[in-house]
Formats: structure tokens, sequence, C-alpha cells
């Protein structure tokens, strides 16, 4: 291990760009809750309660009387959280009315994430607006229309390439800088096939590219790029760029995490869709329309509908009670996105008023906010806990059949058993005398033998008290929240009459969402017995008990139960315990004795409801195999939105017709009454007219080709963004892109083909950050492209293309208890390709959180590259880079020829190149000591920790 440190290099600590996202994050969801909750009280502009401030971030970060209120990164540290959370009573803000659960949730991410504040030095909370006229707005270089001019003139007339050459060299000849020569072969070979692919090149691949550039360096590249082109490796590469701007994750986020079990087939859509070069304009019809779109065969129509997951797939907190709330910060949500992923555009910062620095008003934004306010995107308005659209996707006609005889079936099967369930129920409370009353609490002097309530019960850890199913007895039952698992516990502890033998029964409301087993220890005459119950199912006797098994008791011996939430998944619940004496256990309520043929019929009924509930269950597998996907429809009721007085959804003023931005032309695009305007939006968005939606696209393939934007601020075209570097090579690549059908394969080409994208890196004076273009940019391989090329280069990775990812979620309900469980439990083995790691909002790959994996709760297309102490600490010491090493080290000591060879195809396989004579010397010394496993993968870490591994020049 020491050689190995020796031989990796250090990495230098520097700091990381100030992300602009979390800005319009700020903007967008915390700046309204300070405004509209605490700026009252905590503004610089009157006076100041407690000594807080919260007008800026130098303001919260000093603090009140009490110290700092935020610590960033460390809710659990922050004061403001704990006085908004209301959890200490002699600190309770604001102190009139709590904040609502989706506010905290958001203070309390916002802290998580590190408190970004763009608010400094001593602004006040609503800063002053500097917004752009309209008409100042047409003519800003964004919103402008197209101008194509024709590649410039320049002195070295044999040094372009291409057209794109001539535009950059132009540039330089202006400044007088010369540009930098070609990147040799090898490094240009590693450079595309990175660039394209995401994977590191085969010895073959490079072999054949420098044995073809010696003769005719420009065959050479193309002939490579079109296989490259027509790899799945590279749909899966640019697949992954696109899901960037598109915010895919596979949980909603949020307090109560959801689990998006079929977002799986958005991504699959879009791997496919770069497979087959579908056009990008396309795609964006897909994503806003996909469901209004004519479809000419069943693949077409399912292939829509899963394009539509785009709308959907945003973070939500599907627990807000405000409905309308809920339902207008989705809409936000999708504005957000659309804007951000297609237009360049903070549309957001225009839904409390209009824009302080763009040209978008607040009626730009309520007229935007109708197509989707005429828009279904949530199940429903009503459930506590609301979900998603899941849309059945489009099957084979037998198969249709299936499913169609199957939820008939599930109807008539369901319809039997509530029939049979009242049925037996009437029995029980005929004879228990409880008719009338099972749905209603009941008291507990109703009752037989001895009962516990869990008012009486021993409780450890925190419990919290419920009445929300009316299936309980007394003042209610608790549950431990789905908190603190093997922390809580409740010990029942009766007081026998008598010595005897007694059944004990617990009773508990039965609930989608609680712990499937249960543990309960009862502890008896006889010794101790543990008995597991499943609280999902209702319980058999009248609905209420559970029978937890018959015991021998003594009056004054050990009697007592215990239930625990150990190792439960779900929410554990408790209502009473109750000891019956055997003799008083004749009929399920022990109150009265049913007659024989009463009995026979209640046997007959038990029997009867078992078979249907099996029967059931089958059906409801079947059902559930039937392929859904997250999608959208057009709402019920279709029309136009209201402005609303700083955000506030129930403060509506203005009627805003639906439609798009003003600042750009919408020609002839008008919306019918009878649509949402989703499609009109779609066709507005890629109209030839629109110049945003085209030049943030050529944009953001420029930056994944290049490293940089020809706009640095790729998501941000607005006045606050930075200009183009080239605006009349922006203008060119995009009015061609959108004339040669918005083809993405013809402009990697062209910009790949080019002189410029293959000159060599270099470090000058003259163009330190490299704006003009002079040199390529040196790029550190990102948290995928690391992942992918330790797998490939051990020879571990598995190449399978698409399908459903996530272990263990088929089984759970989305918005259960389980499903959060598979989130946060969940255990990163699989070795396929990193496209295909699950996308969790709250649980992240310990390698994608090191290495700049990003925000998949906003659309962002270029990720800022840290270069911290943790990284170096990865290569040297995760099982997950040991291992690599080692499997890397076990395939080369095992193939033939000398251990000089071996080690020559190790650094071809790891770097793309050979070693270099140093290397070399220091490789042999280490294998002179004994070429054993040990050795071979020590070096292999080495080479996984270099910079040669890390970064691509």
């Amino acid at each position: 291990m020491r050689t190995a440190r020796l031989l990796l290099l250090c990495l230098p600590l520097v700091l990381t760009a100030v992300d602009s996202t979390e800005a319009a994050w700020f903007e967008t969801h915390v700046r309204p809750i300070l405004h509209e909750r605490c700026i009252e009280c905590h503004s610089t502009t009157k006076k100041v309660k407690g000594g807080l401030a919260l007008d800026t971030r130098a303001d919260w970060m000093k603090g009140g009387d009490a110290g700092p209120a935020i610590v960033p990164g460390k809710p659990e540290e922050s004061l403001l959280l704990k006085a908004v959370s209301w959890t200490d009573l002699d600190l309770q803000m604001p102190p009139k009315k709590k904040l609502t659960e989706r506010e905290l949730n958001v203070l309390t991410e916002w802290v998580r994430r590190g408190a970004h504040d763009p608010r400094m030095g001593t602004q006040a909370a609503a800063p002053k607006s500097s917004a752009m006229s309209l008409e100042a707005g047409r003519n800003f270089w964004a919103y402008a229309p197209l101008v194509p001019s024709a590649p410039p003139a320049v002195k070295n007339t044999t040094w372009p390439r291409t057209a794109i050459d001539h535009f950059v060299l132009a540039g330089l000849e202006s400044r007088g800088m010369p540009p930098m020569s070609d990147a040799d072969p090898a490094t240009l070979v590693r450079r595309l096939v990175y660039t394209l692919t995401g994977l590191p090149p085969t010895i073959e691949q490079v072999e054949t590219f420098v044995t073809r550039a010696r003769s005719d360096r420009v065959r050479a590249v193309d002939k490579l790029t079109d296989a490259l082109l027509a790899s799945p490796a590279f749909a899966e590469r640019w697949a992954s760029h696109w899901l960037d701007i598109t915010r895919f994750a596979e949980s909603s986020g949020g307090g109560r995490t959801l689990l998006f079990k079929d977002a799986w087939r958005f991504r699959d859509y879009v791997v496919q869709a770069f497979a087959e070069n579908r056009p990008l304009d396309q795609m964006i019809r897909e994503h806003i329309a996909g469901d209004l779109l004519p479809a000419a065969s069943r693949e077409e129509r399912a292939r829509n509908l899963v394009a539509t997951g785009f709308l959907a797939l945003g973070p939500t907190i599907y627990e807000e009670q405000d409905k309308q709330r809920l339902r207008f910060d989705v809409i936000d949500e999708q504005l957000d996105t659309i804007g951000k992923a297609f237009l360049g555009q903070t549309i957001g910062c225009a839904r409390c008023h209009d824009h302080k620095f763009d040209p978008i008003s607040q009626s730009d934004y309520y007229a935007l906010a109708g197509i989707f306010a005429s828009t279904r995107t949530l199940s429903n308005y009503s459930d506590n806990v609301v979900r998603w659209i899941d849309a059945s996707l489009p099957v084979a006609v037998d198969e249709e059949k299936r499913f169609a005889d199957a939820e008939v079936q599930i109807a008539t099967v369901g319809k039997r058993l509530k029939e049979a369930k009242n049925e037996i129920a009437r029995f029980k409370d005929a004879a228990s005398g409880l008719a009338k009353k099972t749905n209603q609490p009941l008291p507990l002097s109703d009752l037989a033998g001895v009962v516990i309530d869990d008012t009486a019960a021993q409780a450890s850890g925190m419990w919290k008290h419920s009445t929300y199913s009316k299936f309980f007895f007394g003042s209610g039952y608790v549950h431990d929240d789905n908190q603190e698992k093997g922390a809580k516990s409740l010990t029942f502890t009766p007081q026998l009459p008598a010595s005897g033998r007694y059944d004990v029964r617990l009773a508990y409301p039965a609930l989608a969402g609680r712990s499937t087993r249960v543990p309960v220890h009862i502890f008896h005459a006889m010794g101790e017995v543990t008995v597991y119950v499943d609280q999902t199912k209702q319980p058999d006797i009248e609905g209420r008990y559970v029978s937890l098994g018959t015991y021998q008791f003594e009056q004054d011996g050990v009697s007592y139960v215990i239930i625990s939430n150990e190792g439960t998944t779900g929410y554990v619940t408790a209502d009473l315990v109750q000891f019956l004496p055997v003799a008083a256990v004749t009929t399920p309520s022990a109150t009265a004795t049913p007659s024989a043929s009463e009995s026979q019929d209640v046997s007959a009924l038990r029997a009867e409801i078992s078979q249907l509930e099996q029967q059931l269950a089958e059906l409801k597998r079947l059902s559930d195999s039937r392929p859904l996907a997250m999608s959208v429809r057009e709402e019920d009721t279709i029309g136009d939105t209201h402005i609303r007085v700083r955000g506030e959804v129930h403060q509506k003023t203005t009627l805003v017709p639906r439609g798009f931005l003003s600042v750009i032309p919408s020609g002839n695009v008008t919306i019918p009454a009878t649509h949402s305007g989703r499609r009109e939006l779609a066709e507005w968005l890629v109209a030839r007219d629109n110049p945003l939606t085209a030049r943030v696209l050529v944009n953001r393939v420029w930056t994944w080709l290049v490293g940089q934007g020809l706009v640095r601020t790729v998501d941000n075209f607005g006045t606050t963004g930075g200009a183009p570097s080239h605006p009349e090579l922006l203008d060119h690549l995009a009015e061609r892109f959108q004339r040669e059908g918005w083809n993405l394969r013809t402009l990697i080409r062209e910009i790949v083909r080019s002189r410029i994208w293959q000159l060599a890196i270099a470090d000058t004076a003259t163009d330190p950050d490299n704006r003009w273009l002079s040199h390529a940019n040196r790029r550190r391989l990102d948290a995928e492209q690391i992942r992918d090329s330790l797998l490939m280069v051990s020879g571990a990775l598995d190449r399978t293309v698409g399908g459903a990812n996530i272990r263990g979620a088929g089984a759970a309900a989305s918005d259960s208890a389980a499903a959060s469980a598979v989130e946060f439990g969940y255990q990163f083995t699989d070795v396929r390709r990193s496209l295909y790691t699950p996308a969790f909002r709250n649980n992240r790959l310990e390698l994608f959180a090191t290495f700049d994996f990003g925000d998949i709760n906003t659309a962002q297309g270029q990720r800022h590259t840290s270069t911290v102490a943790p990284q170096a600490l990865y290569f040297l010491n995760h099982p997950f880079v040991l291992e690599q090493a080692r499997l890397a080290a076990k395939a080369v000591a095992a193939s033939a020829g000398t251990d000089t060879e071996r080690l020559i195809t190790l650094f071809r396989r790891a770097l793309g190149r050979m070693p270099l004579p140093a290397e070399r010397a220091a490789c042999e010394r280490l294998l002179a000591g004994g070429a054993d496993a040990e050795a071979w993968a020590m070096i292999a870490q080495s080479l996984f920790g270099s910079v040669g591994f890390r970064y691509v020049d």
C-alpha cells in the first residue's frame, strides 16, 4: 500500500464556483417564505426582534441574541429551524401561526444544501427592480432573431478545416493570438471516445485510430466518430446529459420521499431516442405534449406517454395539505424546468412579481401557468398524500383483453369479499352486542376479560397518539411514527383475577404503510414467545383483534406483553391488549354463544373469505404487471388562471389568457379554448422564429463537447447571464441546426471535425480561461465516467442496456414506508453503467457525492467540478476502488506474456498510453519483489488515482 501511495498524485484544494442553480432555488422557494413569514419581525427596515435580521446572508450568519441562526449544512444545529419547528416550548416562531409542513421542509432542505443565499451586503429584503422593458428585450442578443452569417475571412487561409474554424480563427487573429498545435493522435482518440461514449478507449480503438491518422487524420476522425455515434455507448452517455437538464430522478425527495418505480421508462425512452437519432425538436414536443400527439402505432403511443413523464419527475412534496399550494408549486417547478432546460430562462422568478432583470412579466408567468393549470399532473386533490398519474401503456390486443378481464374479476371478487366480510361481521356484532358500530370508536367498557389500553401501557420512546382510523377503542391508538427503529416499545401488564389459560389478543387499526412484521413478545408462566403481526392486514376477529395465542398465566407470576418496533420497516401501531379466560372464548367477541348452525355459517364464511382473498391477490398481481408510466393528461376543467398576489395561491387578481413569453414572437400559434395549450407551447418552443431554444441547445451540445459553452452560463441566457464569446458562431450553428432538422449527430460531427476541437491543451497567459478557444480544455472525468472507467478497466462492467434498475421496488407501493425504506436502505451493488444507478433524491452513491454528480432537483446543463481532499482519499481507501484494482490486477496477471508486457497492457487499458520510463521503472521495482496479486493491485490502484486516469486532455 505504501508504494501505491507514493505513486498516487495528491490533489490540490481549490474553491468551487458558486452554483447558480442554488441561487435560483433560493429565489423560487426560500425567499418567499422568509418574506411572508419572517421579515415582518426580522428586518433592518423595521425594529428587529431578538436582534436577528434575515435580510441578507451576513445578517443571519451574525445571528441574534442567541447566536447564529443558521449553520449551513447542519439543520439539526440551526436555531432558525428549531424555532420554526415549534419543538421547544420556549422558542416558537412565528409566534402566532406555525409554518406549514411544506414551508418547514423547504427551509430544512435549504439549510441541508448549504443555505446558499445570494443576498449579499446590506441590501433590503426586497431588491430594487432593474427589469428590462419588452422593447429593449427584443433587441437583447438572446431574444433577437437568429442572424446567420457567412464564415469570416482569415489571414491564415490554410489553417481552417471547417466553418467553425473560420469564426474562431478570425477572433484569435484579431487579438493577435495563435491557435495551439494539434493534439497528437493518441490524445485525440482518448478525447473523442470519452466525449462521445463516456468510456475509455480500448487498446484496439487506439491502435486503429493512430494508424489511420498517420496517413489521413480527417478520415480517421470521421470513421471513428461515425462508429461511436452508432454505438449503444453513445446513446447512454448522451442520454445522461439530457437527463441532467430534465432533472431526472427516481424518488420525489422532500419530507416523505416517494419512489418513482416507473421512472426508468423515461430514462430508457431518452436512451432509445439518442440511439435512433430522434430530432431534438421532436423530443421536446413529446416531453411537453406527448399524450396529445397522434401516433401511428401502439409503440409510438407508448413512447409518447412515457415522454410526458418529463413533466412529473420533479421534486414534489406530495403530502402537502394545502392542495392548491401543492398544485401551483408543481406548476412552478414545471415552468422553472422548461424555462432553464429549453429556453435558458429563470421563468420562476416572475411568480411573485415581474422578473427583476429579464423581460418576463408576472402576466407572462401566469399565461404559461394557465397551460399547466389546465393539465392534470397529480392523481387527485383530496388524498392526504396524493400521487402522480400512472398511465397504462398500450399493449397487444390479447394482453389488453387479459388485463380488462382481470379488472372485471377484481371488481366481482372484491364485491363478494366485501359482502362476505359484512356477513361475518353481522354474526360477530350480534354476538358481541356491537352491531352498527364496526366503523366507530368503541368504549373499553364493551369489552370482556382484562383489557390494557395503550394509555395504560408503559412506553419506551416517543409514541404518537392518533384517531385517524376509526377502528379503535377508547380515546384512540398510538403509532411509532415510523421513526427510531429499535428504540421504541410498549409494555402491557394485566392485573389478572385468577391463574389459568388466557387467549391474548392485540387490537390495532390496519392500513397501508404499516409494518408487515411487528414483533410482539408474550411473557407467561411457561416462558416467553414472540409472535409477528402483519399490520397491513385487517385483524381477523371483528376486524379489530388478532389472537396472539393461548398461554398459561399465574395471578402473581410473570404476565405481560411487549410490542416493539425493532426490525420493522413501516408504521407500528397498538390500541389495546386483551386477556380472555379460555372458558370465555366461545365466540370471536367472547360475549355470547352462537348456535351450531351459526358456527357452521361463520366457518363457511371464513373459508370463503380466505379463498376470495387469495383469488383477489392473484388477480391484483396480474393487474399490477401491466406496464405503467408516469405521465400527465388534460385537466377536467380547462381555462385561464389568475395572477396571484406575491405568488400566494389563495390571493387572486387579474385573469390572464393562456399564452407564451411576450418577448418571443408567437407567430400564428393560438390556444383553442378547449385545449390546455401544451401542444401549442411545444410548437412555440421549437418554432423557427423562436431563437432561444436553438441557441440554448446548440450551446449545450458545444458545452458537452468542449467543456465550456460559447455562453458560459448555460442555463441562464437572461441579462444576468454571460454574453456569448462568439455570437456569430452561435447563431451560425443554431440557424443551421434548425435548418437541418435539429439533428444532434450532424451537429456533433460538425464540431468534432473542426480543427479547433482537435487542438492540444495549453496554459497560456493571453487566454487563461480559454474564452477565445485558442487551445483545448483539460477536463476531469465526471462521476459516471470515473465509475464506468473503473468497472471497464477491471473487466467488471455489465453492458446490459435498459430495464428496471431498483432492487426491491416492485414489491413496495410507491407511497409506502416500504418504498422509503428501499431508498434509504439501498445498497448500490449494481455493476452496470452509472446511467442505471438509482437516481434517488435523498440517498446518493458515495462516489457520486464525492465527484460532483450535481443537483437532480433542478435542470443543470453543466456540473461544477471540484478538487478536494476526499477525492484523493476515495482512491486511496474506498472498497469499490480497491475491488476494481484487485479485479484489474487479476485479469492482467492471468494474461499471457512477460511482466513488462502485462504492465504495458495495464497502462494502455487504464490510461490509453504506454508507461513513461520513470513509471515503468517504478513499477518494475515493485514487481521485482514478487509479481503477486497484491503487487499488481497496487499498480492498478496507483493508475486509478493518477491524473492521467482522472483527466482527459
